[in-house]
């Protein structure tokens, strides 16, 4: 079996009125939610095999989080232009091209990154109607099959749904 974790980047800065969208950094709050996200990999023994990551700045950002709580060679990282707001389509090519180790972690943004985790896990991922999905900087721990090429709907099993705001600051 093979395991992905599957994040939204963190809070994003809407201050910047003259950047683009795809050049929005971290706002404070996003900074300390990737950091501590990190940690929980970390804790958790789950430091990815391989990272692809949206090359958008806010999610660049996230992974900088991220590594500052874990050790990731660049090699163990694909910073992907298709990641950028990319269609559940995109994100399953994405993973397809996936080298073939045991745990990936797959950084990038709403709504592909629901999309992908309902087509996934299906109902087992609402797990509350009352709140986003994966809001941000939202880690979903997915047990799949041992090859990335065909991930099918419902072929996940989702382990653990964990959102920044519920571990300890």
């Amino acid at each position: 079996m093979r395991t992905l974790l599957l994040m939204r980047h963190a809070k994003s800065d809407w201050s910047y009125e003259n950047l683009s969208d795809f050049a929005r950094p971290l706002n404070s709050r996003g900074k300390k939610a990737a950091r501590r996200m990190g940690q929980w990999i970390t804790d958790n023994n789950l430091t990815p095999d391989h990272v692809i990551c949206s090359s958008a700045c806010r999610a660049q950002e996230t992974l900088l989080g991220l590594r500052q709580q874990m050790t990731l060679s660049n090699r163990q990282i694909t910073n992907e232009e298709r990641g950028y707001l990319a269609s559940l389509n995109t994100l399953l090519l994405m993973l397809a091209d996936a080298p073939e180790t045991d745990l990936v972690l797959l950084i990038g943004h709403n709504p592909g990154m629901e999309e992908l985790l309902t087509y996934l896990c299906g109902t087992d991922a609402l797990l509350s109607q009352d709140q986003p999905l994966m809001p941000t900087a939202t880690l979903a721990q997915i047990t799949l099959p041992d090859e990335w090429k065909s991930l099918q709907r419902g072929s996940g099993s989702l382990t653990t749904l964990i959102r920044p705001k519920t571990l300890e600051q």
